[in-house]
């Protein structure tokens, strides 16, 4: 698990971890102060999850997601049944969150049933915890979303950017063109100390990405 909270401001709770058969990094995002919580991309392994939200005696207002491919959206029903929470992503991922069963087949996952989101979440749209923004950064799907909490220089960035590396666009509704401009548009215009905490692999900084990186340099 990255417990990226211990450098952060003492209100502000950042959990990221793998979770699913494809470890994806889920995070619970959360404010000691009114104990208020995020989940975001819960991808599988509920009983972990909700473990860590009891242990930290945290309230889920919302679950939230980078974008709706099924290892970030495995996990969301049971949290929803669990907690109460609304679930949310953006309105053009819909279409992926409706084929989580042929998403299931094509990877060889046992086929879920999901609820309908109970809202769509909108570019520029306040999170109601932590002072987090959600940005759309279109490419590796229509709706990939990025969150950003600009007090704790913190980007939650799904399956856009990696470490050294961009989200793949070869799947249904991927777009490299995209994807480039909503890294060079949307992502690198933050704070160069900005912590990327990323869909699947190590966190990265975005001034380490605009320097180095293969595919998107700053």
């Amino acid at each position: 698990m990255i417990n990226t909270d211990q450098q952060a401001p003492s209100q502000f709770i950042i959990r990221t971890f793998p979770v699913g058969p494809l470890q994806c990094n889920c995070s619970i995002i959360g404010d000691r102060l009114s104990s208020k919580a995020l989940v975001v991309d819960p991808g599988g392994d509920a009983e972990q999850i909700l473990g860590l939200i009891n242990e930290l005696n945290l309230t889920v207002v919302a679950i939230i997601h980078t974008h709706a491919h099924l290892d970030h959206i495995l996990a969301s029903g049971i949290i929803k049944e669990a907690t109460g929470a609304p679930i949310y992503l953006h309105e053009s991922d819909k279409f992926l969150w409706d084929m989580v069963g042929e998403q299931c087949a094509m990877f060889g996952v046992p086929a879920i049933t999901l609820p309908e989101p109970d809202g769509f979440i909108k570019d520029d749209q306040a999170l109601n915890c932590c002072g987090g923004v959600a940005i759309h950064t279109p490419g590796h799907t229509p709706g990939s979303v990025s969150f950003w909490f600009e007090e704790y220089k913190t980007l939650i960035a799904g399956d856009t950017l990696f470490q050294g590396s961009i989200g793949r666009t070869d799947l249904p509704g991927g777009n490299f063109d995209q994807i480039v401009t909503s890294i060079k548009e949307r992502i690198y215009c933050l704070d160069d100390q900005a912590l990327v905490v990323t869909g699947h692999g190590p966190n990265t900084v975005i001034g380490s990405e605009k320097l180095s990186n293969g595919f998107v340099r700053g």
